[in-house]
């Protein structure tokens, strides 16, 4: 057997997932109208309950309360749902503005504030932190198969959920895929599915099973990549009736592996979701990933890690490093001199070179935010690959490769 590597994924009905996205619904809201608005938004959500708390600042006016419901409404949690229902559940807010000694490294750089002549460094780090960026090129969306097909899966029991063709399916779900990868390194083939899904009561185990392997697992993995030994576990506790927040409390920021890439690769130290771009946790790392993508489509490695650490009020990275995995064609330093040249890592310049500043977040919250083949993200966009290849012949050229 060769070398098994596992990832999951949840659908957008998952609980922690709901809290990511009324976070990030939220967010988009405020930016809509204010898109300078300052959110942090944190949401929890339980049996009849969402509690949103966190700080922020802006000039727009939104109906926190309808946001909420009308983002659960649109998972699904709707009056068949029991026990976390749209319209029936308790919504309680606890908001503050950001704290002012935040905003004064924020609002003016530290770097603008040492400088006498006059230079504007734009926006400081919303705070300190590590963030990490990874591509590979063993797939066309630039993501590691497993967490590839996991995203693959819970997108596919989500659709079948919505257009009725499993019309028992619940909101709530999730898949785990192992693959197994040959000497060369390569997927060989599928070793074990895990699929979970909530369910109505009335559903026998045996018609799930054949349902979830005939129009959710065949139309969306590679028939070259099962086979008769590929091991399928579905609801395998036998029942799951009970699910979403009356099953179990969700938090905002809980599914941060399953929002990058798999456990393939490092994590930073903060989650996503609820935070406007000033935040670096989330716009270093749209930015991570932008970097590394685009290297590894200009042909300078076939698996690429970004680290970008941060100082808070800092616009400029306190460092940058790269980590090729032993595939990089030329030497991991030569790779951080070409990124230097071409990357603008300063959060205004991310903000501006990637248009944060638009409600764009929501449709992040479930299923990923990278590799994403079915949204237009700018971060996934392969435009600098063209200008990393001409850095690169110039350094060919004038010996210093």
């Amino acid at each position: 057997m060769g070398k098994l590597f596992t990832s999951e994924s949840v659908t957008e009905g998952h609980p922690d997932k709901i809290a990511d996205q009324i976070s990030d619904a939220i967010l988009d809201a405020l930016i809509e109208q204010d898109p300078y608005s300052r959110v942090a938004a944190e949401t929890t959500v339980a049996t009849g309950l969402a509690l949103i708390v966190g700080e922020i600042t802006t000039k727009a006016y939104v109906d926190i309360a309808k946001v909420a419901r009308d983002t659960i409404r649109e998972i699904g949690y709707t009056k068949n749902a029991g026990g976390f229902d749209a319209d029936s559940i308790a919504v309680l807010t606890s908001i503050d503005e950001q704290s002012a000694d935040i905003a004064l490294g924020v609002d003016k750089a530290y770097e603008s504030k040492q400088e006498d002549g006059g230079i504007d460094y734009g926006t400081g780090a919303g705070d300190q932190g590590i963030i990490f960026g990874y591509a590979t090129n063993e797939t066309p969306e630039y993501l590691p198969p497993a967490i590839s097909f996991a995203h693959r899966l819970t997108r596919q029991l989500t659709k079948v959920r919505k257009d009725g063709t499993l019309d028992y399916l619940r909101p709530d779900g999730k898949s785990q895929v192992t693959a197994e990868f040959g000497e060369n390194g390569q997927v060989k083939r599928i070793h074990t599915i895990v699929i979970s899904t909530q369910h109505a009561e009335n559903i026998t185990l045996e018609q799930i099973r054949k349902d979830i392997i005939e129009y959710v697992i065949k139309p969306v993995i590679p028939q070259g990549l099962l086979d008769e030994n590929t091991i399928y576990y579905v609801n395998p506790t036998g029942r799951f009736v009970i699910g979403g927040p009356q099953g179990d409390a969700g938090l905002t920021g809980r599914k941060i592996i399953v929002d990058t890439y798999g456990g393939t690769g490092r994590h930073g130290g903060g989650a996503f979701s609820g935070k406007d771009p000033t935040k670096v946790d989330r716009s270093a790392a749209y930015a991570a990933r932008w970097v590394a993508k685009n290297l590894v489509a200009a042909g300078l490695a076939d698996k690429l890690e970004v680290e970008l650490a941060y100082a808070i009020g800092v616009a400029k990275p306190v460092s940058v490093s790269v980590d090729t995995f032993g595939t990089g064609k030329v030497s991991d330093e030569k790779i951080v001199e070409i990124i230097d040249k071409i990357f603008d890592l300063r959060p205004a310049a991310i903000i501006d070179a990637l248009d944060l500043r638009r409600p764009i977040y929501k449709q992040t919250a479930a299923y990923g935010h990278f590799g994403r083949t079915d949204l237009d993200l700018p971060w996934e966009r392969l435009d600098r690959v063209e200008e990393i290849r001409s850095k690169l012949q110039e350094s060919y050229k004038e010996g210093k490769l």
